[in-house]
């Protein structure tokens, strides 16, 4: 039985604009954050080139033996509201530049 490929990249729309998100960090253990870190997905728009990282709130530590988050499981208003907020705080999808972090509430405000 041949393999299936996974995709890594998923397209939304936000506003009638196309984007394009993945998960860029699971959420892990680092102990230069003191702490666990959230989640963070990755997004561009379709058509541009600059990336912004959307950083989560870190959750409850797993329980031991717990599966990798899926990006199914990531509800698609959680992802859109995280990019317009993103688009909010400055976030110019169409610019060129560096990659942009920015910090989102568990919601995606």
């Amino acid at each position: 039985m041949a393999q299936t490929k996974r995709r890594l990249e998923f397209e939304i729309k936000v506003d009638g604009e196309p984007y394009v998100w993945r998960i860029q960090r699971q959420p892990q253990w680092s102990s230069d954050a003191a702490g666990w870190r959230g989640m963070a997905i990755a997004v561009r728009h379709l058509e541009g080139q600059r990336e912004a990282v959307l950083e989560f709130p870190a959750a409850p530590p797993p329980r031991r033996g717990t599966p990798l988050l899926q990006p199914g499981q990531i509800p698609p208003k959680v992802v859109a509201k995280a990019i317009a907020s993103a688009i909010a705080a400055g976030w110019e999808p169409l610019s060129r530049g560096k990659t942009v972090a920015i910090m989102v509430d568990e919601t995606g405000g």
